[in-house]
């Protein structure tokens, strides 16, 4: 209870982590619990409140009895209700819970610090990936072929290229903004920052390169910041430099070229989203149900024998499982969490974390989880987690700016009512 934002890392870290397929796989699940029972009990001790409704809380809730409706009916399936979790439950938690757990910048500069150890982990273990020192990848279940997907890219301990890519580049925005705001300085930040598009490269997914070289053009192109378009500069001829230098190994150049001109992804999607399309025509208003596309998706997919096809768009499998109205929730979801970046700030947090500067760094940030979430459905607990929990964030000080407002008006409103009377 004394600790809320130790706890709340501590819940993330077990989400990124989170080894699968031995005896302490529900580790997840268990911080999980303890954090929600952490916080509770704080808010119980200390008589704040619980659970504050925002405007995101009513699509939230709107998506969460959809999917659970599609479900409550059918025999218990463990990982459709895994699945449940990491895209509604706990994500959806997390928002309503990191205003309680962050309520001061002390606990703001924590989750600030755990962003750039995490972005420090991710980076090392892909460029030991690229360079094939793969003794110094930890955990070990990193390079089990048996789990996961991509085992050939520099995958992470998320075992999925896409979003390994993701949460370098949402983390390596955080970086930047963290480098301005005088948070990391001098060698360690400069080998933070070089080592990002290094790493960015070692997924060799081509939805991560193209998210990142547009974040990083935004940034440059919109920013009126002049040190904020310089570090994005050196951060450009930084990974031009590591493409240049890993064209000069056969090896790498082969890898890169061949995953320039493969087709066959592309001829798989392409297939894939004119099947999820006709799936959702059959069922326009009410969906197929959470976990159902899977099955469904591949008869009607011809010229794949797997019995199984994915969409590879969260769009696409909201749209088929969900139905027009479970889409409408999530499209009016992600402009309640977009508008979040445009509240208003309190005078005494304008030098912290959530500044004006993290503001006009948001739709970068969301931008950079809208354009991969084209390509994968985003069912990664950790990269949803952590798009949340700034979300959460945002939320808590538009609450603590509107309370500030009230308590500068309150005289002038008191006045005013003394007056009429």
């Amino acid at each position: 209870m004394m600790a809320p934002a130790a706890l709340f890392l501590a819940a993330l870290t077990a989400m990124l982590l989170r080894p699968p397929d031995v005896p302490f796989y529900e580790i997840d699940r268990i911080a999980f619990i303890v954090l929600i029972l952490g916080v509770a009990g704080r808010a119980v001790v200390t008589g704040g409140r619980l659970l504050v409704v925002e405007r995101a809380t009513w699509p939230m809730i709107g998506l969460t009895l959809l999917a659970v409706a599609s479900v409550i009916g059918q025999p218990f399936d463990n990982q459709t209700w895994c699945l449940l979790a990491a895209k509604f439950f706990v994500p959806f938690t997390l928002f309503h819970v990191a205003g309680l757990a962050f309520r001061d910048e002390r606990g703001l500069r924590q989750f600030e610090m755990f962003a750039l150890l995490v972005l420090a982990y991710l980076c090392f273990t892909s460029i030991a990936f690229l360079v094939g020192a793969k003794s110094l990848i930890f955990p070990r279940f990193i390079l089990d072929e048996s789990l996961g997907y991509h085992v050939d890219r520099a995958r992470g301990p998320l075992l999925q290229a896409v979003a390994n890519g993701v949460s370098l580049n949402l983390l390596g925005v955080l970086a930047v903004h963290a480098f301005l705001r005088g948070r990391i300085r001098g060698l360690k930040a400069t080998l933070l920052l070089a080592s990002l598009p290094v790493a960015i490269l070692a997924t060799m997914t081509r939805a991560v390169w193209l998210s990142f070289t547009v974040s990083i053009g935004v940034l440059i192109f919109i920013s009126h910041n002049r040190r904020l378009r310089r570090i994005c500069v050196g951060v450009t001829i930084v990974g031009a430099l590591g493409l240049l230098i890993a064209l000069s190994f056969d090896d790498h150049r082969r890898a890169l070229m061949d995953r320039l001109h493969e087709s066959g992804p592309l001829d798989f999607r392409e297939a894939v989203y004119a099947g999820g399309w006709q799936m959702f025509l059959e069922k326009p208003l009410t969906g197929w149900g959470v976990n159902q596309m899977p099955a469904e998706l591949a008869r009607h997919v011809s010229g794949y024998k797997e019995r199984e096809l994915y969409p590879h768009n969260t769009y696409l499998e909201i749209l088929v499982e969900h139905g027009l109205f479970g889409f409408a929730l999530y499209a009016w979801l992600m402009w309640e969490v977009f508008r979040l970046g445009r509240g208003l700030i309190p005078q005494a947090e304008r030098d912290g974390l959530l500044n004006p500067r993290f503001h006009a760094m948001w739709p970068v940030l969301l931008g950079v989880y809208w354009v991969n979430a084209t390509v994968v459905v985003m069912n990664y607990q950790f990269v949803n987690g952590l798009l949340f929990t700034m979300a959460g964030m945002l939320a808590a000080q538009q609450r603590r700016a509107a309370k500030e407002l009230e308590r500068g008006m309150g005289p002038s409103l008191t006045t005013l009512r003394g007056s009429a009377a």
